[in-house]
């Protein structure tokens, strides 16, 4: 009996010393990890997002760009780090619900690795060629495909990314042969389409909107079920006749598992509050291309079971494996 009541003993002080470290939190500042480089479409997100919650939660949010093995490294990091509400993710689709898709191993599992707090937004992508490009419209995209199978060339952020999920399930619904050009990221990528060295890609609405506007870039499609609002006049894919196409893809908050539920309650509201202010609303929805979604714990939960199950079919219908 002197043994039962030491160890609930000890776990009534355990309790309650977690509920008044919760009940200070945060009394420290908080990094938020971005698993990509600097200046892309997450971390621009993570920027916005962590100015705001910085303000309403009375510490500093600072950015940490962890990149690597397809976001692997910094997803992994966050993952394995103390459930105490001070390592936070920034991520997207590609290192939670692709990479493990893609992989025949991954060095955490998504969902018993890590705790949903909301998804901010989701995003799509655009389909552009160069300026000097001769391809005019979509109907001559194709058309030159079908004339010269693998000739066209498209580039993407690597294996797995977005835009290369674009183009694999372009090229099935075309019934036609491109040849995907993987890259380290997606500023070389978007450099390259630039410069002429590729036929077309599917980029991020908020890195491509200002090449399109300067008329470096033209835009043909969007891979989402409806417009952008960035790019109003730009037809989906799905208008174009190419029925149920449909690559999008989210960036969400996320803490480690085990994460005290009232910590977590406290980052939704905070995240949720941050997303939908106007400012942050024009910069990465009408600016950028996302749409804010600033949803709940579970519906991100949910959203992560059904992508992992979308992209592993695409990806083996497509034949993508690792190179």
């Amino acid at each position: 009996m002197k043994r039962i009541y030491t160890l609930a003993l000890a776990c009534l002080l355990a309790t309650g010393c977690l509920s008044a470290q919760a009940g200070t939190y945060p009394d420290r500042p908080i990094r938020m990890v971005v698993p990509y480089v600097a200046g892309g479409a997450a971390d621009i997100t993570a920027r916005v997002i962590a100015q705001k919650m910085s303000a309403g939660m009375g510490v500093p949010v600072v950015v940490e760009n962890k990149p690597g093995a397809n976001g692997m490294i910094g997803t992994d990091l966050v993952a394995k780090a103390a459930p105490d509400g001070y390592t936070l993710l920034l991520d997207a689709s590609g290192p939670l619900v692709v990479n493990p898709s893609l992989y025949k191993s991954v060095p955490y599992d998504p969902l018993a690795d890590l705790a949903p707090i909301s998804q901010i937004a989701s995003y799509q992508y655009a389909l552009v060629v160069p300026s000097a490009s001769p391809i005019h419209s979509m109907d001559d995209l194709v058309a030159m495909a079908r004339a010269k199978p693998g000739e066209l060339t498209y580039g993407s952020a690597g294996i797995g990314a977005g835009g290369h999920l674009a183009g694999e399930l372009l090229a099935m619904m075309t019934s036609t042969q491109l040849t995907h050009v993987p890259y380290k990221g997606n500023a070389q990528a978007l450099a390259d389409i630039l410069g002429g060295q590729l036929s077309f890609t599917f980029d991020t609405i908020v890195t491509a909107t200002p090449h399109i506007a300067a008329g470096r870039l033209r835009a043909y499609a969007v891979s989402g079920p409806h417009r952008s609002n960035a790019l109003p006049d730009v037809p989906t894919l799905a208008e174009l006749g190419y029925k149920g196409f449909d690559v999008t893809q989210f960036q969400g908050l996320l803490a480690p598992a085990g994460t005290p539920a009232d910590i977590i309650a406290r980052l939704h509201q905070e995240v949720v509050k941050a997303a939908r202010q106007p400012d942050v609303v024009r910069k990465l929805a009408d600016e950028g291309g996302n749409e804010i979604v600033a949803g709940t714990p579970a519906a991100f939960a949910a959203l992560l079971r059904s992508d992992l199950q979308r992209y592993r079919q695409l990806l083996r219908q497509a034949n993508v494996h690792p190179e």
